[in-house]
């Protein structure tokens, strides 16, 4: 009896990952990036955020979207995915850093960071991304700040974001 929420957890994330891995398929065969995906409960509802390719002077529009939406409904027939609702946008102009390619992607950017672990007895910093490092095997972000230049292990990093600039 004790196995069977460890089986029931291993298969909601195998699930997962298989979603996770016909989104960017697919997505990517568009010409566009996964940036996230999140679905509720039982996965009634999926929502996708994607962004145009590094290098792309383009902004994702509205018939991005809908361009997408069409797709993914198809191949979620063809799939058989089942879900209630399906909401497709970009990322925002707070877009998340999640991929370890998004923190090269936008050095030079001014982001927030919120770690999982504190550093002193901070775990939110905000400054310039000056990028992601390889550093005595690991991987590491540094952040410039008004006050120091910090650094921290890609894997203690819980959320970041852009900050808009209007």
């Amino acid at each position: 009896m004790g196995f069977m929420p460890i089986f029931y957890l291993w298969s909601i994330l195998s699930t997962l990952m298989q979603l996770s891995e016909l989104i960017e398929n697919t997505v990517a065969g568009m010409g566009f990036e996964l940036v996230d995906f999140e679905t509720s409960p039982r996965a009634r509802l999926l929502r996708i955020f994607i962004d145009r390719p590094e290098g792309s002077e383009l902004r994702v529009n509205i018939d991005d979207c809908a361009a997408v939406s069409s797709q993914m409904s198809r191949v979620f027939t063809v799939e058989n995915i089942d879900y209630d609702r399906l909401e497709v946008s970009s990322p925002g102009m707070d877009r998340p850093l999640i991929k370890a390619a998004d923190y090269r992607r936008f050095a030079g950017s001014e982001v927030q960071i919120k770690l999982r672990i504190a550093v002193g007895n901070q775990r939110n910093f905000s400054g310039v991304l000056e990028g992601l490092f390889e550093l005595d095997g690991g991987q590491v972000v540094r952040l410039r700040s008004l006050e120091a230049v910090h650094e921290f292990a890609f894997a203690n990093i819980d959320k970041a974001r852009l900050v808009p600039k209007f």
